[in-house]
């Protein structure tokens, strides 16, 4: 069947087949117990995806993971693709009434959830009509929610019996990729990309000097060729850089590990890399780097084959880096910076020499291609070597908007005098004599804790419904783990006295954890400026004396 495009073969459910035909036998994945080839992943996804089609699942709906990382999450995803249908990441992290949003907002036909985050959705189920179908995989808890067995569903589609393999329809690059996003605005975003985009601007990892795949028989050849690295993804896959790294590496062929302990400590994660004899690791921040390094440190013989780190989400701080360079003095660490709107744009270069343990907002200097700039008030690009500041974005191979959200659409894709459409990254920068960017930070008071963003807005309007507050605001703070600490600053209504548990603990019933402020300072009034905008700066600067002041973790 010919294609009407370029682009109409790379779908990724087809490009994942093509790189399973050509190593079948390679091991692709280790996540706990489970061990998959090529082939067991390809041929339980594809049973995955006959089990949706025979419930009623159509070409083009939504369907949501919930899930901790997990091989089946990775079997749902691709599963899901080969349907025809889109896989929605949902945090694990969400309380019933986020979990509810996003589902909603998706328009989530069907649900992929384990055992005992599918008994949260339960309380919101009658705010979704929508959902008719729900899948639930074991975690060792007890089951409450109704749906079926996932591993059932599986078994039920053998060679005999279930839905044909001919009743899946085909896949293309104009298929859509849906990648939910805590994003700039308070409440989750969906990003909405065309497959190939999608593949080409985040998934596709080449050699520097080889030119990009022509065919999907180009990116089968590679994995063929490819040596097969071990990367270990400690990001969550329902993030977009635990997710594109593990696609990448199955698309060259490679191997992904999995943690799938809950909570992370540092001593599983290395026994689990040197067992495995993982050559990268792909992490989060200083929040997992420091404990890993540290623990490395202690025995500095775990995990000879590791050669290279990388994170994505947040930047290494200095002090992190001199940490894995201690262990280790080639080991290779590299950040990279992107967003789910662009896609990754580039990697750091070393920071500043004039950079220091203590400095948040360290500025760091990333090589990017030559469809990033950085952009004036009129979407001009910058000259290299401009000292004006602009904000970063690309064009090119964009996403077509976010999902159900016209307006945002247009703020965040605008389109130039030239008829070009960018995809603005929030962030701000200018650029080097050489071409590359200098990244300053976020436009806007987003707080990035340990990779995870929280929007300041919807933190203060969940402490301004408790009756003994009259007024806060809520900044980052600096953190030596986190990055960035969630930091509310609290005036209380006349009659009340501090009570920092009281309020953490009415946030943590509405919010996820990771958006809990994780220190509350008392202070006789909220500073605002003359047109009674909250002072950010007062804020900031009443916060990171705060932070200072305490003892370091």
């Amino acid at each position: 069947m010919p294609y009407a495009s370029p682009d109409s073969p790379f779908s990724l459910a087809h490009l994942v087949a093509t790189v399973s035909e050509a190593v079948p036998d390679r091991l692709a994945l280790v996540a706990g117990p489970r061990r998959l080839t090529y082939r067991a992943l390809h041929e339980r996804s594809t049973r995955l995806a006959r089990h949706l089609v025979g419930s009623g699942v159509r070409p083009g709906e939504n369907v949501a993971i919930l899930s901790f990382n997990r091989a089946e999450w990775v079997e749902s995803f691709l599963g899901v693709m080969r349907a025809g249908a889109v896989p929605v990441n949902v945090n694990y992290r969400y309380v019933a009434g986020e979990l509810r949003h996003v589902l909603s907002d998706a328009h989530a036909v069907a649900l992929i959830a384990e055992d005992s985050l599918a008994a949260t959705v339960t309380a919101v189920l009658p705010d979704l009509p929508r959902l008719r179908h729900v899948l639930l995989l074991e975690d060792g808890t007890e089951r409450v929610a109704d749906g079926t067995d996932y591993e059932t569903a599986l078994a039920a589609q053998s060679e005999e019996g279930g839905t044909p393999a001919s009743a899946l329809p085909e896949t293309g690059g104009d298929d859509h990729y849906l990648l939910y996003t805590g994003g700039t605005t308070g409440y989750p975003k969906g990003v909405l990309w065309r497959q190939a985009d999608i593949f080409r601007a985040a998934i596709e990892r080449r050699s520097p000097g080889t030119p990009r795949a022509r065919t999907p028989h180009d990116v089968a050849e590679r994995a063929a060729l490819c040596f097969p690295q071990r990367m270990m993804v400690l990001g969550p896959l329902m993030h977009a850089a635990g997710q594109w790294n593990a696609l990448s590496m199955l698309l060259c062929g490679k191997r992904v590990v999995l943690s799938t302990d809950r909570s992370f400590r540092p001593d599983r994660v290395l026994e689990l890399a040197h067992r495995e004899g993982v050559h990268s690791l792909q992490l989060v921040g200083d929040a997992m780097a420091r404990p890993l390094a540290r623990h490395l440190l202690t025995e500095p013989g775990l995990c000879p084959d590791l050669t290279s780190v990388r994170s994505g989400g947040t930047p290494l701080t200095p002090g992190v880096r001199n940490l894995w360079r201690a262990w280790r003095a080639d080991v290779a660490l590299a950040d990279s910076y992107g967003g789910s709107e662009t896609g990754v744009c580039g990697s750091a270069t070393a920071p500043d020499e004039a950079a220091t343990v203590a400095d948040t907002t360290e500025r760091r200097s990333f090589t990017m291609g030559g469809s990033i700039a950085v952009l004036d008030d009129a979407l001009r690009p910058l000259a290299p070597g401009s000292p004006e500041v602009g904000r970063i974005a690309r064009t090119g191979r964009i996403p077509l908007g976010y999902y159900n959200d016209p307006l945002a659409t247009a703020r965040t894709f605008p389109t130039d005098a030239e008829g070009r459409r960018w995809a603005l990254s929030g962030d701000y920068g200018t650029r080097g004599e050489d071409g590359s960017i200098v990244l300053l930070g976020r436009g806007s008071v987003v707080i990035n804790t340990a990779g995870e963003k929280v929007y300041p807005e919807e933190v203060e309007a969940v402490l301004k419904a408790h009756p003994s507050v009259d007024d806060v605001i809520v900044v980052p703070a600096p953190d030596e783990a986190l990055g960035q600490r969630v930091t509310a600053l609290v005036s209380l209504a006349p009659g009340n006295s501090p009570d920092e548990r009281a309020l953490r603990s009415h946030c943590r019933v509405r919010l996820a954890g990771f958006k809990v402020p994780r220190t509350v300072h008392f202070v006789d009034r909220v500073r605002r400026t003359a047109v009674g905008k909250q002072d950010y700066r007062w804020a900031a600067s009443v916060a990171g004396d705060g932070a200072r002041n305490a003892p370091l973790r």
